[in-house]
């Protein structure tokens, strides 16, 4: 029995050898073939993800590129689209950078550019291998990161400083700085693919001050050309203006020069006005232009009765309401103020019908007979009830316009700076909507000024214990009632 059973267990024992060897061989193969399965399917997925990337990495920059930031810095307006696809002559905007030395947000706006269009070509010219490039289009000391863009014989140099631009800030005594790369380069191919270009005629002989320099370059950015001429040695207003420009006249013009101002405008002509109340008097054949109309110019200058409606406690400064038209929408919508100091009251006749009011002064506003003369800013006897227009927009049958700004200083730098260049921006808008206004010329800079918040210090500490310990603890307590949930499910179900 015992040989038996020792023999049996004996012979029992290879048998499951050999069971166990033949249930081994089809689980190896099984793996094996699972694992190169998966290896296969890996290395499809590398070569499907490096093929895409290879793909995407020959899309153009529009595609590849998102903007999120809050002023759309990285972003192409509609308007310089238009100008870009418009073009029929080659452009070639040229990049004067030394090797590394490349600004990441102005790259990223030349490949917009040259995505746009088989027209447009952007060529870098390192200033240490071409030393003299930038000779031939300025004079001025030339910066990493200037631009040149050309077509034909045509040229305009934009500065590094034209692309990001610093302007004082008179309240916080720092400065503000905006991005204009995009508004720079699409008027500067405006320009130099552009046959004719708007012609501003600014008149003089009356006393007339000068023009503000931070105003003409404005004009340049915008492919106007400024012409200076003067209506006595003129028999008509020169028929190649597309508009005429008075700016702060001190002395009246003559009867002859109103009337051929009045029938430039009636045969469809331009004109835009910038004249206040003058020191020595009424200028009251200028003004007469506007009583064809229907508008009346009031004697004296503009006091605000309402805080609201005037800065630094000075109330012939004005801020007065802006009603919604073209010139005025897009400083509506951005919260802009304009600032009208030392202004001359206007009066639109209910029946004008042609006459339209942009700038309005509040209700308890009235005017100063006294004018420049002034001694209290309390309301005398033979002042002038308001409110008034201080700047009004005038449609004459004819097909000409008029937009007159009642205040001399309205382009001044210093007001304009107060204003945060609202008052320049109004009126470029003003004169974009007589002149007609090109897609180059609706193109904004960009700030690159942070809005902070400030909060008190109780506040801050209580969503410090908020974020540090409240909120932790709450997600901690709902990740624990999971799990016990969960295992009490799975305890029940088993």
């Amino acid at each position: 029995m015992k040989r038996f059973s020792f023999a049996g267990r004996k012979a029992a024992e290879p048998a499951t050898e050999r069971a166990d060897a033949g249930n081994g061989r089809p689980q190896s193969r099984a793996a094996l073939v699972g694992g190169s399965y998966s290896l296969l399917i890996s290395v499809l997925a590398l070569a499907i993800l490096a093929a895409v990337n290879g793909f995407v990495s020959f899309l153009p920059a529009s595609m590849t590129h998102f903007d999120i930031s809050a002023s759309r810095l990285y972003s192409i307006t509609s308007n310089t689209k238009a100008v870009v696809n418009a073009l029929t002559d080659d452009v070639s905007i040229y990049w004067i950078v030394q090797a590394g030395e490349e600004d990441d947000v102005i790259a990223n706006l030349l490949d917009k550019y040259e995505s746009l269009s088989d027209h447009i070509q952007v060529i870098k010219r390192n200033p240490d291998v071409y030393p003299a490039f930038a000779e031939q289009y300025t004079d001025d000391p030339v910066q990493n990161n200037s631009l040149v863009v050309e077509c034909g014989d045509r040229s305009r140099y934009i500065g590094y400083e034209d692309i990001y631009i610093q302007e004082p800030d008179l309240y916080s005594y720092t400065y503000n700085t905006s991005f204009d790369g995009e508004g720079a380069i699409t008027s500067a191919i405006d320009y130099v693919t552009s046959a004719e270009l708007p012609q501003l005629y600014l008149l003089e002989g009356h006393g007339e001050a000068e023009l503000p320099a931070s105003f003409q370059d404005q004009l340049g950015k915008e492919n106007i050309e400024l012409t200076s001429f003067s209506l006595l040695t003129e028999d008509a207003v020169p028929k190649e203006a597309d508009c005429v420009l008075l700016y702060a006249p001190s002395s009246d013009i003559s009867e002859e020069e109103e009337s051929m101002l009045a029938d430039y405008v009636q045969g469809g002509g331009k004109l835009l006005v910038f004249a206040g109340p003058a020191e020595d008097g009424p200028l009251e054949n200028l003004t007469g232009l506007l009583s064809r109309y229907g508008v009346t110019a009031q004697e004296g200058v503009v006091v605000e009765n309402d805080r609201l409606h005037y800065a630094f406690q000075l109330p012939y400064i004005l801020l007065p309401d802006m009603a919604s038209d073209a010139v005025t929408d897009p400083l509506i919508e951005e919260n802009y103020y304009a600032i009208m100091p030392l202004s001359q009251g206007l009066t639109v006749s209910e029946n004008s019908g042609t006459a339209t009011s942009l700038l309005t002064t509040s209700e308890t506003s009235f005017s100063k007979i006294a004018g420049y003369d002034l001694s209290t800013y309390e309301k005398e006897e033979g002042d002038i009830d308001g409110p008034f227009s201080v700047a009004v927009s005038i449609e004459d049958p004819g097909g000409g316009s008029i937009i007159w700004f009642s205040s001399s200083l309205f382009l001044d730098d210093m007001y304009n700076a107060y204003s945060s260049g609202a008052n320049s921006n109004l009126a470029m808008n003003a004169l974009s909507s007589l002149i007609g206004e090109s897609e180059a010329m609706a193109i904004r800079s960009k700030s690159l000024n942070y809005n902070y918040l400030t909060i008190s210090d109780s506040t801050a500490s209580l969503l410090k214990t908020l974020m540090v310990a409240v909120f932790p603890l709450l997600y901690l307590g709902a990740g624990i009632g999971i799990v016990i949930r969960r295992r009490r499910m799975q305890h029940e179900t088993n």
